[in-house]
């Protein structure tokens, strides 16, 4: 469908959940920018734990917020009266389906996936294809021939949390080199082993004299403690923070080192050199999305990128992973 782009001036984009798929899905908004002029409105729709992710983006006008289990039609009743003129749904879930097809929007984009087409007017395709997720976002553009001219993703600090930061560094981390080390995974298959943590951390102060800094979140403590309890001289233990002071204590590493996760995505977008640890999913399609970063994992298990959300063996993506290699990896992305 093509539309008059002079009369596009305010979007909303729907992306409920998971950090690091929001993260990913502002690669839309410079490309948005561009087509539509610096003078639309750009809003997001996201859960409430998720605000965060994009309430700084200088690129996004308006956050608007949804319970989890909100009715769809509560939800899409709440959009109606922003009156927009186009919605891309970047989720395209049956939930988000619903709350897009009730919103009253002229213009509606989401993914052709069996049972959603009825929503939209406007249809990418629904092929997931080799490319990263991140890009996959950018299909919803192309249905409407706007064109690409921009991949990069953002993630943006408020002054207060750089300050916070560097007032944490300056205290704890004066005249070191820093890795954060982050243990989260939203998945118990996706969590590197604390155990195999120590061992990682080991090997990397050998080799290249880094203090560490763990960083944590709700559901990450035991995992942190341990790690901190095996390396009490050359690590410190972040303090309980909301995820954005995370995020500004990430910016302020020389490396990180991560599960696949939402803080993995805010550290690659950051401009941090990244290293994402791999085991049950895909790294080619969800791994840290910058030429500053990269992957590792342990691709010769039959086993490897299983999807399974509880390792059904030992966990062996993990456990075996060769300490070796990711020196090497850090090598390169330091480098």
């Amino acid at each position: 469908m093509l539309l008059d782009k002079n009369k596009i001036k305010k979007i909303l984009c729907i992306k409920p959940r998971g950090i690091g798929d929001i993260v990913l899905s502002t690669i839309i908004l410079d490309n948005l920018k561009n087509y539509f002029g610096d003078d639309v409105k750009i809003d997001y729709l996201v859960e409430h734990f998720a605000k965060l992710s994009v309430l700084n983006n200088p690129l996004v006008n308006k956050v608007i917020t949804m319970d989890k289990k909100e009715f769809p039609l509560t939800a899409a009743l709440k959009i109606r009266k922003e009156k927009y003129d186009l919605v891309f749904d970047l989720w395209s879930n049956p939930r988000s389906a619903q709350i897009t097809f009730f919103s009253g929007i002229k213009y509606r984009a989401g993914f052709s996936y069996r049972g959603r087409r009825y929503a939209y007017n406007i249809l990418a395709t629904s092929e997931r294809g080799d490319h990263h997720s991140a890009e996959h976002n950018l299909e919803l553009l192309k249905a409407l021939e706007i064109p690409i001219t921009s991949k990069k993703v953002h993630y943006f600090l408020s002054k207060e949390e750089e300050v916070f930061a560097s007032n944490y560094f300056n205290n704890n981390f004066s005249n070191s080199k820093v890795a954060g080390i982050i243990p989260a995974g939203g998945w118990p298959s996706k969590r590197c082993d604390a155990e195999k943590w120590v061992e990682i951390c080991e090997a990397l102060k050998e080799k290249f004299n880094y203090k560490f800094l763990i960083l944590w979140g709700p559901g990450d403590e035991q995992d942190a403690e341990f790690i901190n309890s095996k390396m009490p001289l050359d690590t410190q233990l972040a303090p309980k923070t909301h995820l954005n002071d995370m995020a500004a204590l990430i910016s302020k590493c020389d490396l990180i080192l991560a599960n696949d996760s939402g803080p993995m995505h805010i550290s690659a977008a950051l401009g941090k050199p990244t290293l994402g640890i791999f085991g049950p999913t895909n790294p080619i399609a969800h791994g840290p999305y910058s030429t500053k970063s990269a992957y590792i994992n342990k691709g010769d298990l039959f086993c490897i990128i299983c999807n399974f959300l509880v390792c059904p063996y030992n966990h062996e993506c993990m456990k075996l992973l060769p300490v070796d290699n990711i020196i090497d990896k850090v090598k390169k992305i330091i480098s």
